[in-house]
């Protein structure tokens, strides 16, 4: 019975893989999402004859043993980070990162997230915020009589003003760059959160390229 045990972990194991798998495939046109992977690792296993033991009184030694492993488990799912495609759009505050990076939003809880999803828009009162309505730090606002909005490769966000031909800048978007990418929690809404594993990452202005599409 010990063989139907071992293969429902490999069974277990293959329904995790195809999971990540169908979880990869149905974002495929999501904004800033990546990829995962899923690895395993070999359970325990049970020694009916210990390697390395002796054979005889002689001092022979047994060269390989009887070991049977007690089956599979998934180890980990890894968030792959490579850069994807950038594609155009008809928004003037769509924004994209190239390189590592992630730009801090609050959410409505107080606490800081991190996302690559560039799809910014303006709440009422002009300030910069996500498709959900969330701010994107730390809380620029275009004034209403801006007639054009530019974003330079270092993060700085000029406007230009209506009956003005030079631009003002209003703010410097800043990235957050963490020692460990894929140890973020992820929350979904294209929304990642640190942890204990991701390491601390405070926010660098001017470390990133950014590319703005209209």
């Amino acid at each position: 019975m010990r063989s139907l045990d071992i293969a429902g972990t490999g069974m277990q194991a293959q329904q995790t893989n195809v999971e990540v798998i169908s979880n990869n495939i149905a974002n495929m046109t999501t904004t800033g999402f990546k990829r995962r992977r899923a690895e395993f690792q070999d359970l325990i296993y049970q020694n009916l004859r210990r390697v390395g033991a002796n054979s005889s009184d002689t001092g022979t030694i047994v060269p390989s043993g009887a070991q049977v492993g007690l089956g599979v488990r998934t180890a980990a799912i890894y968030r792959i980070n490579e850069q994807g495609n950038l594609q155009q759009t008809s928004n003037s505050l769509d924004m994209a990162i190239q390189g590592n990076g992630y730009f801090q939003v609050t959410l409505p809880s107080g606490d800081t997230a991190y996302t690559r999803d560039g799809t910014f828009g303006m709440a009422p009162d002009g300030t910069l915020v996500t498709a959900d309505g969330y701010t994107v730090q730390p809380g620029l606002q275009i004034p209403s009589n801006a007639t054009g909005v530019t974003v330079n490769a270092s993060g700085q966000v000029q406007v230009t003003l209506s009956g003005q031909t030079a631009p003002q800048t209003v703010g410097q978007l800043q990235i957050a760059v963490f020692p460990n990418e894929a140890g973020l929690d992820a929350q979904g809404e294209n929304m990642l959160l640190q942890s204990a594993a991701s390491g601390v990452a405070p926010p660098i202005p001017n470390r990133f390229d950014l590319a703005q599409y209209f």
